[in-house]
This record gives C-alpha cells, sequence and structure tokens, in this order.
C-alpha cells in the first residue's frame, strides 16, 4: 500500500510538473489567436487586410456589427478635424489610427495619429518638405493621397517621390527616411504602400520613370527594382498630353494573389498591367492596352484578374487568365466590358458578381466569370472612393457625402442611404464594429 501511495504521488507529481510545462505553451498558442484575430480585425492598409475591400474574411458568414444608417446626429462616436487635406484611406491597428495630410500647396507632408477609441489627435508631426512641389493640374488629386501601411510596432508613410518613412507606433520616432526615389508624379502622387514578407513595395508610375522598388521593411534598403517593360511608342502622338508625358503615368496600387501555390504580384500601370514575382521583381507575364492612368486596384478571384484599363478612348475592365507567360495579350484575355466602366475606385467581388462605380454614379453588377452584364442602375454622385463590403452589404461613398449601401445579388436593391456634411475622396476603413470613415475635412467613427 504504501508502495501504491508512493507511486500515485509520483503520478500526481508528474501530472503538476506537465501541467506547469504545458501552460505556458496552452496560453502561447492563446494570445497568438487572439492577436491574430486582433490584426485581422484592423485595417493594415488600403482596401484592408485582403487588399480586396472586405471587412470580414472572404467565406466568413458572421456579422460583425457594422451600421447599415448614420448621420452627423446618429451613431457617430467621434469627430476629429483633421488638418490640410489628404485623400489616404486611414489604417487600423493597436487602437491607433494613422492617416496622412499635406498643405494644399505640397510643401509639407504629415502623418497623423489618433486614438481610435476617442479620436484625440496623439501625433501630428512633419515629416517632409518641398521648396519647389510641381502643381498638380487638376481638381481631383491632392499631395497627400497614397495611403499608408501598418503591422504590429510599425506604420510606413508614404509621399511617392516626395518621401518614405517608416515609425515606431509606440515612440513616434522615425526610424529611417527615404527621398532619393525618383518620379515625376506631375499630377500627384498616388499608388499605395503594401507590405510583402519583408517588403515594403512601392509603385512609382511617373512621366519620366515607370518602376516598382521593394525596400528591406527593417532598413529601407533596396532589395530589388523593377522597370515597366510596356513600349511606349508615343513619340509621334500628337496632342499635348503625350508631350506632357500623361500616357505614361499611373496611379493604381498592386495586389498579390496566390496561383497554384505561387504568389503573383497583379499591378495595373499606363499601357499595360502585369504580373511579377513578389520576392523577386520578375516580370511574369502583361497584357497591353492603349489607356493611361490607370487608378484601380486589381481583383482576383478563380484564375482571373479583374484589371480597369484607366484613361483614354474607351476605359475598359478585363478578366485574365493568370496562367500565362510574356505578353498573353492576345491569348489570355477571357472578356472585356467597356461601358460605364470605373475610372477611379476600385471594384469589389461578392460571390460571382462583381460590382462597380463609376466616377458619375452609375453601378454596373457582372458576372465574373464571363463579364455578362446582370444589372445596371444609377445611384447618383461622384465617386473616387471604393466600396467597401461588410455584413452582407455594399457600401458606395460619394464626393457629396452620400453612402448608398446596395443588397448584393441579381438585382439592384438599395438597404440605406446615410450623409455627411462633406464628401469623400478617401476609402473607408473598418475595425470591429466601427466604419472610420475620412471626409474631405473629418475622420469620424461611425458605430
Amino acid at each position: 500500500m504504501h508502495h501504491e501511495n508512493h507511486r500515485l504521488d509520483g503520478a500526481r507529481r508528474s501530472l503538476i510538473s506537465w501541467r506547469h510545462r504545458i501552460q505556458p505553451i496552452v496560453w502561447l498558442l492563446l494570445l497568438a489567436c487572439g492577436a491574430f484575430s486582433m490584426v485581422h480585425a484592423d485595417w493594415p492598409e488600403f482596401r484592408g487586410p485582403w487588399g480586396n475591400g472586405y471587412a470580414s474574411a472572404p467565406g466568413e458568414s458572421k456579422p460583425i456589427g457594422i451600421p447599415l444608417r448614420w448621420s452627423e446626429a446618429e451613431n457617430v462616436q467621434w469627430k476629429t478635424e483633421i488638418p490640410h487635406r489628404g485623400w489616404s484611406t486611414p489604417v487600423v491597428m493597436g487602437g491607433q489610427v494613422w492617416l496622412t495630410t499635406a498643405t494644399v500647396d505640397g510643401r509639407e507632408f504629415f502623418a497623423i495619429c489618433l486614438d481610435e477609441k476617442t479620436g484625440r489627435i496623439l501625433f501630428n508631426e512633419r515629416l517632409f518638405e518641398s521648396a519647389s512641389p510641381e502643381p498638380l493640374g487638376n481638381t481631383v488629386n491632392c499631395y497627400g493621397t497614397p495611403s499608408p501601411t501598418i503591422e504590429p510596432g510599425r506604420v510606413y508613410i508614404h509621399f511617392g517621390s516626395y518621401g518614405t518613412a517608416c515609425m515606431d507606433t509606440r515612440t513616434f520616432k522615425v526610424l529611417w527616411k527615404r527621398t532619393d526615389l525618383p518620379c515625376r508624379h506631375y499630377r500627384g502622387p498616388a499608388s499605395s504602400l503594401i507590405l510583402f514578407e519583408n517588403l515594403l513595395i512601392l509603385t512609382m508610375d511617373g512621366v519620366d520613370v515607370q518602376y516598382h522598388v521593394a525596400l528591406d521593411k527593417m532598413t529601407g534598403k533596396n532589395v530589388w527594382k523593377t522597370d515597366r517593360s510596356v513600349a511606349w511608342n508615343d513619340e509621334d502622338v500628337p496632342g499635348q498630353m503625350a508631350r506632357d508625358g500623361d500616357l505614361r503615368k499611373a496611379h493604381s496600387t498592386p495586389l498579390i494573389v496566390t496561383v497554384d501555390g505561387k504568389h503573383q504580384m497583379l499591378s495595373a500601370g499606363a499601357k499595360a498591367a502585369y504580373a511579377y514575382d513578389p520576392r523577386t521583381g520578375k516580370e511574369l507575364w502583361r497584357v497591353q492596352y492603349p489607356a493611361w492612368s490607370a487608378s484601380a486596384r486589381p481583383l482576383y478571384r478563380d484564375g482571373l484578374a479583374f484589371i480597369i484599363t484607366g484613361f483614354g478612348g474607351k476605359t475598359e475592365l478585363w478578366g485574365v487568365r493568370v496562367d500565362g507567360q510574356g505578353d498573353v495579350t492576345d491569348s489570355h484575355i477571357a472578356w472585356k466590358y467597356d461601358t460605364m466602366v470605373a475610372k477611379t475606385a476600385s471594384p469589389i467581388l461578392v460571390d460571382s458578381l462583381l460590382y462597380m462605380v463609376s466616377d458619375d454614379g452609375m453601378v454596373t453588377c457582372l458576372e465574373s466569370a464571363t463579364g455578362k452584364q446582370v444589372w445596371r442602375n444609377r445611384i447618383g454622385g461622384n465617386y473616387a472612393a471604393s466600396p467597401l463590403y461588410a455584413d452582407g452589404r455594399i457600401y458606395f461613398f460619394n464626393q457629396q457625402g452620400k453612402t448608398t449601401v446596395l443588397k448584393p445579388g441579381n438585382t439592384c436593391e438599395i438597404l440605406a442611404t446615410n450623409t455627411l456634411d462633406t464628401g469623400f475622396m478617401a476609402s473607408p476603413a473598418v475595425s470591429g464594429k466601427a466604419l472610420f470613415l475620412r471626409t474631405k475635412t473629418h475622420l469620424y467613427r461611425i458605430e
């Protein structure tokens, strides 16, 4: 009996010892799962965690509680005036909201951080300045249009060739800066930053040079740089726009997708759209078109890339098969659509349907596999901000301050319209149940 008790005591001690060893591992796993969920509940870049305008993971049907209705007097948790001018999408993580702004004349460039719960400005400092910024030459863009990107502990701020910086989100210290990446944006910078593994990838599509460059996100040093490969053939094209270089610039932000287990970076430029290997910058394939100033971010589904070609002649939306190599213009375009195509706002995919809103307020729904039109309906206003998909609804934000909420499907069903005092140029952000909406003058938390 004594020996039996001794064995039981030993077993208990072993069990207690095992529990002590395993508990820290369990807690670490739980914390990791919580951190993962928190990161994916936040908004780390232009168009969100998946780069496609979704507030929830694709396939997730559980509602998160995004408001359907709001106004200046309803569901506004806070409203904070943002100085100067900026169209960049807010990024949200770790209780902070970051965005950028610049003076109207383009001489000073600022990063701003707000407290997510209260809207109080925690940081508002000038990061860059320019003694002689080039005039925008248009009323659409501004000097604070490229959206930042954020990850735990770091935020990356970008103003095109005027400067790129990495900041510590806890101390607000600048960790590195770059002001030596050339590009004559001409109509103002607009392409946003993206993160991939250890890389921060910039898109520089100007009238003089057109390239992607990947920086080591820890140091800011170049890892790879790839020039656009299309032949311009515009030397003899008549007109002031050709002479000024307009036909060579673009404003789109790339999207990184996985195709047969390999990464492709889909990127719309002037005169062509491309796929690159994001680790090396190697060009994989391209399709050529006559348009320029592509602004919309590409989308991807079921082996097709969805690319809006830009301005010039007819703006078109193309469905392009992504399994090609080299110039696949004649072999891999599955379909084209050329009526009332969005020039500025990016499209959005819900199930098998693709939705887009034209600059003058026409919403079109297409079958994503075929490009066949399902319906079209005018919702009014002018559009630059990209739409949001949340809680089974699509939100469209116009430059006059109205948001139209639609139910996705084979018919156009408007669920609500909401109005704020000034209009939207910036695209929305989501964190938890809250919408972060940046108008031309203020940032709102709608919940």
